[in-house]
């Protein structure tokens, strides 16, 4: 809310209101409204929306408590961008979706060399990047978790093509957030490819949690479920119709 009260409060009023209009905050908020309607199911959908949530928390405390970036309103981190991390998460899910049917007949060879390339760069790529906070334990505690998903493959399709989407998604989200200075990075670049690809890594995360918690959420419910009785077998009929009740024969008469 406090956001979008800043940014009303930037239109000048002398200035044609179409001049002043942000077309590529409007386009990007339109096209994750579409992606996120397209396929939408509630009892799958509340999952992604949960961890996106959790998730999102983590990542913008660790960046803004280390100072590898910063808001414009110096919170660390500002409670408002928190609910845009599971919008992206559900925009980013509708992706892997059309990824998946448009590359459907490539080889598996092709998604596990893609795995090792893009995972073990991206490593590289954050190492370098996160190196003047590497005396922070909560820089540390991501490298671990991202090294960890790299070396614990799962799936290379399917972390290949969600981290295409994550990271595709993520340069026009960044784009918009460090040319409009809504957050800026300690190296000032808009943006840095690390941010870009970071979305990629942040969305193969939270696919694979989600897995864990679904799997989680499945052994629950079958170990609370009441097991159904058997039915009780119905009388069968003979070949000379339904079986009769017993008949008593009075005692004979002297």
């Amino acid at each position: 809310m406090a956001a979008g009260v800043d940014y009303v409060s930037t239109f000048d009023p002398r200035y044609p209101i179409w001049v002043q209009i942000d077309w590529l905050l409007i386009g990007v908020f339109a096209a994750m409204s579409l992606l996120i309607m397209a396929g939408a199911d509630v009892r799958t959908d509340w999952v992604i929306l949960l961890v996106g949530l959790g998730g999102g928390l983590v990542i913008e405390t660790w960046g803004t408590q280390t100072q590898l970036w910063t808001y414009y309103t110096l919170e660390r981190p500002p409670l408002w961008i928190i609910p845009a991390w599971p919008i992206a998460s559900l925009s980013i899910d509708r992706l892997y979706r059309f990824l998946n049917r448009a590359t459907r007949s490539w080889k598996p060879e092709v998604f596990i060399r893609l795995y090792w390339i893009a995972l073990p760069g991206f490593l590289v790529i954050m190492l370098a990047f996160v190196a003047p906070t590497l005396d922070k334990s909560l820089t540390w505690g991501a490298l671990a978790l991202c090294l960890l998903i790299t070396l614990a493959p799962r799936d290379a399709r399917a972390t290949v093509l969600t981290f295409v989407a994550g990271a595709g998604l993520g340069y026009f989200l960044e784009r918009w957030g460090t040319t409009r200075a809504c957050w800026t990075y300690y190296t000032g670049d808009m943006p840095p490819i690390f941010a870009v690809l970071a979305h990629g890594m942040a969305a193969v995360a939270f696919w694979r949690t989600a897995e864990v918690v679904r799997s989680i959420l499945h052994a629950a419910r079958e170990r609370i479920a009441v097991p159904t009785p058997a039915p009780m077998p119905e009388d069968t009929a003979t070949e000379s119709g339904p079986a009769s009740e017993p008949c008593l024969t009075p005692p004979l008469s002297a």
